[in-house]
C-alpha cells in the first residue's frame, strides 16, 4: 500500500507541474488550480445553476456564490437568467473562461500522453479500464 501512496503523490505532483506549465504558457497565472477546476466543472455540467454546481462540488450555495462573483469580476463567467424560471440563473463561461478551460483540457491531454507514452495499446486499455473502476468507486 505504501508504494501506491507514493505513486499517487508522485502522479499528483506531476499533474500539478503540467497544469502550472500550461498556465504559464497561456498566461493565466492569476488563477489557482482549484479555480480552474471550478471552470472545468461549469463547462462539464453545460451551464449549471448555482445549486447544481454546489451539489457537484460538494460545497454550499453561499460558498459557490462567492466563487462565481469573483469569476464574474474576472470576466470568466456570466449569469444568464433562465427562460423557464426567471428566479434562477445559469452559469456560462465567457470567451476568456472558455480559453482557460481549453488550456486546462490541453494540460490534461499532455498528461495523458505522458502517462501512456511507454505503454502498449493493450496496457493503455487496461489502464483506462482500471482508472474507470477506481473513479467510479470514489
Amino acid at each position: 500500500m505504501e508504494k501506491l501512496v507514493n505513486l499517487i503523490a508522485e502522479l499528483s505532483a506531476k499533474m500539478g507541474q503540467v497544469e502550472e506549465t500550461a498556465k504559464e504558457e497561456y498566461k493565466f497565472n492569476e488563477l489557482t488550480l482549484t479555480q480552474m477546476h471550478y471552470l472545468e466543472t461549469i463547462n462539464h455540467l453545460k451551464n449549471p445553476s448555482i445549486t447544481e454546481l454546489a451539489q457537484e462540488m460538494n460545497l454550499t450555495k453561499p460558498t459557490i456564490t462567492v466563487i462565481i462573483d469573483r469569476f464574474i469580476e474576472k470576466d470568466l463567467v456570466v449569469k444568464v437568467k433562465s427562460d423557464e424560471d426567471r428566479r434562477s440563473a445559469h452559469l456560462h463561461l465567457t470567451e476568456k473562461g472558455k480559453q482557460i478551460n481549453q488550456m486546462h483540457d490541453h494540460a490534461h491531454r499532455i498528461l495523458a500522453a505522458s502517462m501512456t507514452k511507454k505503454l502498449t495499446l493493450t496496457e493503455k486499455n487496461i489502464l483506462i479500464e482500471l482508472l474507470e473502476k477506481v473513479v467510479s468507486g470514489m
